[in-house]
């Protein structure tokens, strides 16, 4: 994928023409899948053994540039080559029949609300139990194979069932290609007994895809163009705010060609974080209703004029329908349409064409970034601490920003580190990754396992609440075997933080572990793992310099104990306005 703060040299992405592998195995259908999935860029695939997908993971074994990475489970393989495909533009990984599938599932719905490419390939019943009234193992107990299937049509663009090798080329081209041109998941499951068997359409090379580049309606483009150019051109304080569909329209380059033809000054949505360079010199923060950075609120919301590229407008992100945005006064642009106001609306217009060609029919207007720069005062410091004081969260994350440059990036797990890990400054080529749409609690111990695996250049810091790491701690193990040097802060207080600030209850409370001692367990001595925990501000300084010397090429996991009510004040207030959104009274009927 590309990097937010490494756009300027990246090149403009038209097409995808993929190299004929000329000493590739041939003759099957494992070793055709296997092929195709290193042609487009995937060199690590994680998955569960199963009896239903042995035989295929030999073939992929099979093929040198393949690495195959074995988790835990199957949830965190899915989170795995989710965190991968944010990294890389694509991941895979592989499961066995049902009790495989529906348990990968959820990582894939979440893949599927980020629009991210996931090849999620399972492993099928024999091909000739189809059509036959057996009951399988790994079933509920009826004849009838096509319950994983139904789950996962909804969350996936393309479904490929391969029973039978005589189109087992064409389903599995078609599902990879889709998955790329729509950038959603897709499934393949392929019958256990197929993998191996030779096939006369597989004796050859597979002929590269070629992805034709989506072409905007020239007619709508210039329509869309002329029209937007007038109503920001008569605007007096325009700004320009970047969403999450920056990544999927490939547009963040386009974005900064604007901004720097504008003038504008730029904010993001939290989703979009990583999507912006926050280097710019027009970058002004993060927009997000009551709990925006401060001073980019008061900005965006007094404008006249705001162009949001790429958003999406859900209940977290508008603070429970809080923003104080006007529709008549937006420009929306999406990845293949942009409407303007309350109308017009052109259709086929792509995001990217859309912003080179507006760049050059804007006039310079720095307004409304010469008044953020009058009204602007840098963020204050933390207090002071007293000796031995117990360590503060603002603390934590005072010392966390001093770490990050352009060789790392954060991975922030849902709850109070999306508020803090959203005030951080990220410097150039550092890279952000969250899961804000689906929000599945636990999803950042297999997305910074396989972010980390498809980016070996950068050292992870993964922000982790000790909530969310007991639903999928066990793939700790799995970063400890891949050689990972992953910094993680397993924030210790007591519960589910950001449920509590919703709506508060004893269910909020979890059993506390000893997490170090949980991951010394796991580390037994195998592989590159050093584990430490604080409750001071000196013995996390202590820490921190640990881990970046004698210890900069191991996994080092550092718990940090905090009081259960020492929260950032952005989740007080979105807590409140969330819960406030949860708890309207039905409409009267």
């Amino acid at each position: 994928m590309e990097s937010a703060n490494s756009i300027a040299s990246a090149p403009h992405p038209t097409s995808i023409l993929l190299p004929v592998a000329h000493n590739a195995p041939s003759g099957t259908a494992g070793s055709r899948l296997a092929r195709r999935l290193v042609e487009i860029g995937v060199k690590d695939v994680f998955f569960v053994p199963g009896d239903f997908n042995l035989t295929l993971l030999d073939h992929l074994i099979s093929d040198p540039q393949l690495n195959l990475i074995g988790c835990c489970n199957e949830l965190n393989a899915g989170y795995a080559a989710d965190g991968y495909a944010r990294a890389k533009g694509v991941g895979a990984c592989v499961v066995t029949f049902t009790v495989g599938g529906l348990s990968v599932l959820n990582a894939i719905v979440g893949a599927y609300s980020e629009n991210l490419p996931v090849i999620c390939i399972v492993g099928g019943p024999n091909s000739n139990d189809y059509g036959t009234n057996r009951i399988l193992h790994h079933t509920i107990g009826l004849p009838d194979f096509t319950q994983e299937l139904q789950c996962f049509q909804t969350v996936t663009c393309y479904q490929a069932i391969v029973h039978d090798l005589s189109d087992a080329h064409e389903l599995i081209d078609t599902a990879i290609s889709t998955a790329l041109k729509e950038s959603k998941p897709v499934y393949i499951n392929i019958s256990c007994n197929l993998p191996g068997v030779p096939h006369p359409t597989f004796t050859a090379d597979p002929v590269p895809f070629f992805l034709a580049p989506k072409v905007s309606n020239q007619w709508g483009l210039e329509a869309a163009v002329e029209a937007t150019a007038n109503f920001l051109n008569n605007a007096v304080k325009p700004v320009i705010v970047g969403g999450p569909k920056l990544r999927v329209a490939k547009a963040q380059r386009a974005f900064v060609e604007l901004a720097d033809a504008s003038g504008y000054p730029i904010a993001l949505m939290p989703s979009g974080k990583g999507l912006v360079p926050e280097h710019h010199p027009q970058f002004i923060g993060t927009y997000w209703g009551a709990v925006s950075t401060s001073f980019c609120g008061e900005i965006v919301e007094s404008a006249d004029a705001y162009v949001f590229v790429g958003p999406v407008f859900n209940d977290y992100s508008s603070v429970g329908y809080s923003l104080l945005v006007k529709k008549e006064k937006a420009v929306i642009v999406n990845v293949n349409r942009v409407t303007i106001g309350n109308g017009p609306s052109f259709g086929c217009v792509f995001m990217a064409d859309f912003l080179n060609a507006l760049a050059k029919r804007l006039k310079k207007n720095p307004t409304v970034l010469e008044n953020h720069r009058r009204i602007y005062v840098p963020p204050c410091i933390p207090l002071n601490h007293a000796k031995d004081e117990p360590l503060r969260v603002n603390v934590l994350f005072k010392h966390i920003q001093n770490m990050l440059s352009g060789d790392t990036a954060v991975i922030a797990e849902i709850g109070d580190s999306w508020f803090n890990c959203q005030k951080l400054r990220l410097p150039e080529n550092c890279g952000y990754e969250f899961q804000m749409q689906y929000g599945s609690v636990g999803w950042s111990v297999g997305a910074t396992l396989g972010y980390a695996q498809a980016n070996r250049d950068k050292r992870i810091i993964a922000c982790i609440g000790d909530g969310s790491f007991q639903v999928t701690a066990q793939d700790i193990s799995t970063m400890i075997k891949c050689g990972q040097r992953t910094i993680i802060f397993l924030i210790n207080n007591g519960g589910y933080t950001i449920d509590v600030e919703i709506h508060d209850g004893p269910y909020n409370v979890i059993k506390n572990w000893n997490y170090t001692g949980v991951v010394d367990a796991i580390h037994n001595g195998e592989g590159k793992c050093w584990t430490a925990k604080v409750q001071t501000e000196e013995e996390l300084i202590e820490a921190i310099a640990t881990a970046n010397d004698e210890h900069k090429e191991s996994l080092c996991f550092i718990e940090v104990l905090v009081h259960k009510d020492d929260t950032s004040k952005e989740l007080l207030e979105w807590g409140s306005r969330v819960a406030s959104a949860n708890s309207r009274p039905p409409n009267p009927q």
